[in-house]
């Protein structure tokens, strides 16, 4: 049986040990379960291997940055002095307007209902600020 170019080079690139030290060499290698892509799966995995994401899911992130910087400030209401405590409520109604049209965005690029996000409550919002202050007291 003669041997194709192709399997010839094969041959040669495994000689000069060219395919030593790859990934997942001697293990299987790992399935990305991509089926809830549905139509998309083969542009969700040129976005991964390239190392991006969906605009949906970067918006998604840019949302999720947002609400930790809610949380964060939250998490400081209980020691901020009066003062501090109004430019704080100043920064909060910031940022839940900077946080729904975050959400906005993410539910006009999401491909389905299912990935949407509820926009915040800014009185909600304002109330848990209150709560928190007043845990300090």
């Amino acid at each position: 049986m003669r041997e194709t170019l192709v399997e010839r080079k094969i041959r040669e690139a495994i000689d000069e040990g060219q395919f030593e030290d790859l990934p997942h060499q001697g293990v299987r290698l790992p399935l990305v379960d991509d089926s809830a892509a549905g139509d998309w799966a083969q542009a969700y995995r040129m976005l991964r291997n390239a190392g991006a994401a969906p605009p949906w899911i970067e918006s998604d992130k840019a949302v999720r940055a947002l609400l930790d910087q809610r949380d964060r400030l939250l998490a400081r209401a209980p020691r901020m002095s009066p003062g501090g405590a109004a430019a704080a409520r100043r920064e909060l109604v910031r940022l839940v307007d900077d946080v729904n049209v975050a959400i906005e965005r993410v539910n006009v690029e999401a491909p389905t209902d299912r990935q949407h996000r509820r926009a915040l409550d800014l009185d909600a919002e304002l109330d848990r600020f209150d709560r928190a202050r007043n845990e300090r007291r």
